[in-house]
């Protein structure tokens, strides 16, 4: 057994860099520009998650600086500055992908080499989706990152939003909930408490079409219907024996949230059968 003590601190730019060249692998962001500039600022880094939300990362230069008031500040004009977010997208995935953008849960990660007690305080009071990462740098190539936060905030609705809901007529997962009867809404809530007692690293983030629970990456994306609570988990179809009504290779087909095998929960029986396949999702992220 050797203990390993964290031997180097790494510079801003040096640890800027590596999180741009790897940070789909580490938070689950697809990277979009470095030092974007923008009124009265630069963000060190922006970028899109896989539920297509908004990510703007810091990273904290030196002892007194304040990255979390920083991050406020730039997310407040990014929700204000919608176009020039959406113009970064265009750039790296075609104009098209732009109508996926998801504005209900856009984050900002704060990155550091130690953050104080008063700063989880100050986010946990604060109610936003600021995550605080804290960083450190052992020997031989080996970096640990340590997330101390874990924030649960409401979903942001627009008024361009409520009035695009009237026209389509499409309700929102917070909505169909309200909707779906008092069985359906029981089935949800053990499936939600389930998967949260999976352990401490899962954290929920509620997009507007579904409820989506992810480690590094999303692991379990949920809707709900008025007969059944769909779950889709991020495994391999071809390792499961497919059960018809059951589960379903979502490979090819369309849907809301990630995952590739979809399972269908109508009843606790259901529910039952499901939860072998939760955990191994859950185990191997």
């Amino acid at each position: 057994v050797k203990q390993l003590i964290p031997s180097e601190v790494l510079l801003e730019k040096e640890l800027q860099n590596l999180i741009e060249d790897n940070m789909e692998k580490f938070f689950g962001v697809r990277f979009l520009k470095s030092e974007y500039v923008i009124t009265n600022g630069r963000m060190d880094s922006i970028g899109i998650d896989e539920n297509n939300c908004p990510v703007i990362v810091e990273y904290k230069r030196s002892s007194n600086e304040n990255i979390i008031n920083q991050g406020l500040f730039y997310l407040d004009w990014l929700l204000d500055h919608k176009d020039a977010f959406h113009m970064l997208v265009a750039e790296k995935y075609g104009y098209e992908y732009v109508k996926n953008i998801d504005w209900s849960a856009p984050c900002v990660i704060c990155i550091a080499s130690n953050f104080t007690r008063y700063d989880i305080h100050a986010i946990n009071q604060m109610q936003k989706n600021i995550k605080l990462v804290k960083y450190k740098k052992y020997s031989n190539d080996l970096i640990l990152f340590e997330h101390l936060n874990s924030p649960k905030v409401e979903n942001i609705v627009h008024q361009k939003d409520l009035i695009s809901r009237k026209n389509n007529n499409y309700k929102t997962h917070v909505e169909k909930l309200k909707t779906v009867s008092e069985k359906i809404n029981i089935l949800y809530d053990s499936i939600c408490n389930y998967i949260e007692s999976l352990g401490d690293d899962i954290e929920s983030n509620q997009l507007k079409y579904y409820l989506a629970y992810k480690k590094v990456q999303n692991m379990a994306c949920i809707e709900v219907y008025n007969k059944y609570v769909a779950i889709y988990l991020k495994l391999n179809p071809d390792k499961i024996k497919l059960e018809e009504g059951f589960t379903r290779d979502m490979r090819n087909i369309g849907h809301y949230g990630t995952g590739d095998l979809e399972i269908i929960i109508k009843d606790e029986q259901s529910f039952e059968k499901a939860k072998s396949l939760i955990e191994k999702a859950y185990n191997e992220m």
